[in-house]
């Protein structure tokens, strides 16, 4: 396992689910990232709809991409 030091976490809002778990999130400054569950959100199937506000995990290398961490309710 490595050390993530550059990534970003960021509020965003569940826009779209797409197929093969991936989720089409937009972030506050307006972007649209695709990502998808990880962790315990993923072990413990939290199930997102369109319109619920989550925290995301945005990819060092990739900013387009990222991962679900957790709902916010």
């Amino acid at each position: 396992m490595g050390f993530d030091a550059a990534v970003t976490s960021v509020e965003a809002v569940v826009v779209e689910l797409l197929p093969s778990a991936l989720v089409k999130v937009k972030l506050s400054n307006e972007a649209v990232v695709l990502a998808h569950a990880a962790g315990a959100a993923k072990t413990n199937f939290v199930r997102v709809r369109p319109g619920d506000r989550v925290q995301v995990e945005l990819s060092p290398h990739d900013p387009g991409r990222g991962r679900i961490v957790r709902l916010i309710k």
